[in-house]
């Protein structure tokens, strides 16, 4: 067990828990739907051009650009009309010399025509010659001919083949993240399959004699269960599968149980509770038996007890990652994000792994212990859009969430981001500017 060492900086607790980790291997290839959150593992390839051929962009009439060259609102140019097309359908009639084919949004461009006219710059005639409505839709009786009223050049209202994706293209890379957009991508390429990395397996365990879960009756000495739940939404919301442990006692068995439940079953553990110093604090001495700790205590508010270390598993490629976060409920969202997050991004395949950060200043002042850097919740304040306000320098202007201290979760809940105040300071006086770290932001 770690002993005899001061707080450990928050880089270096960071790169401890990195050290080491790798993407896990990919899962079985899969739909695109199907990869909604994961990660590619590799590279999507087009099956098809996009569009696959020459298409209409509107509806109107396929023509020869030479045809309608001098077309003018007072003096249009007149096109027999062939025939139609529609999206789905045959390419139909050939356009000729001083003839048109009508044809859909979506519909591929018959033979011969080299652009479309807008339905709504031309007139109907009938066989008779009599005109209808100017620019009325084209879902009425196909037309004997038309007016067109105004030029054309070559290509006009035409999706050209390939000009989105060429087949073969790479569409998508490895590492991307599937997104709504990627899937439509990947699909419309005709990318029946894509290949993405596994979820990593996370188990949860809450601890704490005095934890119950919700609904449960808390009696004269109870609380709800905020940590196992939360823990578990934030997993999933990074990208992992979690893993329910429940919630352990204050005994050492009992703990030790779970673990071994947890490392036989995932890639990381998560303990939110039982790694300070009191006398039923038993989760790091707990770790320590499973795995190895090798790292205790990060200069860090909320989060100093936050301990790290790993468990090697006979038959497994890596070893399962332990963390024993604070109990207090904001201390797990603050480690969680700071030292849990990256990792399970990186395990995912993703390349960045941290939050975007910011600049920002603060409305009013704050403090905190000296020696260690401080995240504070705050929120940004808004223009009537929504919008962050920011000042000339164009830092965005926070205010404080609410209280501070480590178990309100009201001001973790209204907190659009995370103000850092560094180590050195003591006390950040209203005006301060710090780095920003946004919650709201992927």
């Amino acid at each position: 067990m770690i002993a005899g060492r001061g707080l450990v900086p928050v880089e270096e607790a960071q790169a401890t828990v990195l050290a080491g980790v790798e993407p896990l291997a990919a899962d079985a290839p899969m739909a695109p739907e199907a990869a909604l959150g994961r990660v590619l593992a590799a590279d999507v390839v087009a099956g098809t051009s996009l569009p696959p051929w020459d298409n209409s962009a509107m509806d109107g009439y396929a023509v020869r650009a030479a045809d309608v060259a001098r077309a003018a609102d007072a003096d249009p140019v007149r096109l027999a009309v062939a025939g139609e097309v529609r999206a789905g359908g045959p390419l139909g009639a050939r356009v000729l010399e001083g003839g048109a084919v009508r044809i859909a949004t979506g519909a591929p461009v018959p033979p011969g025509a080299d652009a479309v006219v807008a339905v709504e710059q031309t007139t109907p005639l009938d066989g008779a010659g009599t005109p209808g409505p100017r620019g009325r839709d084209a879902a009425g009786p196909l037309p004997a001919a038309c007016l067109v009223h105004e030029p054309v050049r070559q290509g006009a209202n035409i999706r050209s083949a390939g000009e989105d994706v060429r087949f073969g293209q790479v569409v998508a890379r490895a590492g991307t993240l599937v997104t709504p957009a990627v899937i439509a991508l990947a699909a419309g390429a005709g990318a029946a399959r894509v290949t993405v990395r596994r979820r990593p397996v996370v188990a949860v365990l809450a601890t704490g004699d005095e934890i119950r879960a919700a609904g449960e009756p808390l009696g004269p000495a109870g609380i709800p269960d905020a940590n196992g739940p939360g823990l578990r939404s934030l997993i999933r919301d990074a990208g992992g599968d979690a893993l329910d442990l429940g919630i352990a006692r204050d005994s050492l068995d009992d703990v030790l149980e779970r673990l071994r439940r947890g490392v036989d079953s995932a890639d990381l553990v998560v303990a939110a509770g039982g790694v300070s110093v009191g006398p039923y604090d038993v989760v790091r001495t707990a770790l320590d038996t499973v795995g190895h700790v090798g790292l205790w205590r990060v200069a860090l508010q909320p989060g100093k007890p936050f301990t790290f270390g790993r468990a090697d598993v006979p038959g497994r490629p890596a070893p399962v990652l332990l963390f024993g976060l604070p109990g207090n409920p904001v201390s797990v969202f603050v480690t969680f994000e700071l030292f849990v997050r990256p990792v399970l991004r990186r395990l995912a395949g993703l390349e960045r792994l941290h939050r975007p950060a910011d600049r920002c200043v603060l409305e009013e002042p704050v403090g905190k212990s000296l020696g260690r850097r401080g995240m504070q919740r705050v929120v940004a304040l808004r223009a009537a859009d929504g919008s962050p306000l920011r000042d000339d320098l164009g830092r965005v202007r926070v205010r404080l969430a609410g209280g501070q201290g480590s178990h309100v979760l009201s001001a973790l809940a209204a907190a659009d981001g995370l103000a850092v105040v560094p180590e050195d300071l003591a006390r950040a006086e209203a005006g301060t500017e710090l780095e920003l770290r946004w919650l709201d932001r992927a």
